[in-house]
């Protein structure tokens, strides 16, 4: 069973894993921070915009079941890759979005990817999500680890009040994060 790591920042990370979460081959998502120079932060220290980490999440998964580029595609349908400033509501370096790889293929892929969405059409601004090396990766505080499950009003209000639910919708057709 070929066994692999995949990070993306998109947003709030509380809304980047129900998507991924609900997918045969996924083994486990985690939300956590990373790309940053601060070690060991926690959510009040991100927050604050002074640690250069973004929210995010690392899915393992079974590539033999799940492709990466299958995580890719549904990573790009999760955010808006054309907002250099945040994702939705959120607004801040910690809620920019990124692709971080593990490997020299996994960079290819994304690369790929991101020239396909950006020839598709279908924005009409520059995709501007970085593709990055994957750096530490530390797993946030356990009340936010799978927060769709642990609180559903609150998510489903927030998914929807910051505007996320309504991109998708209206880019992709699909709410899968609702």
């Amino acid at each position: 069973m070929p066994i692999e790591k995949a990070t993306f920042a998109g947003g709030c990370f509380w809304c980047m894993v129900k998507p991924f979460h609900e997918q045969e081959g996924i083994l486990d998502v985690l939300v956590g921070y990373t790309g940053g120079h601060t070690e060991n932060p926690t959510y009040k220290e991100v927050c604050r915009e002074d640690t250069g980490h973004y929210e995010a999440v690392q899915i393992t998964f079974d590539s033999s079941i799940y492709p990466y580029e299958k995580l890719l595609s549904l990573f790009w349908q999760q955010i808006d890759p054309t907002d250099p400033g945040g994702q939705f509501g959120d607004r801040g370096q910690s809620y920019q979005t990124a692709i971080f790889y593990h490997t020299d293929e996994q960079r290819e892929k994304a690369e790929t990817s991101k020239v396909e969405l950006e020839a598709s059409g279908r924005f009409s601004k520059p995709i501007v999500t970085p593709i990055l090396p994957a750096t530490t990766f530390y797993i946030g505080e356990d009340y936010h680890q799978d927060y769709y499950k642990k609180n559903p009003t609150h998510y489903s209000l927030y998914s929807v009040g910051s505007g996320r639910v309504g991109f998708i919708k209206a880019h992709w057709g699909n709410t899968n994060n609702e």
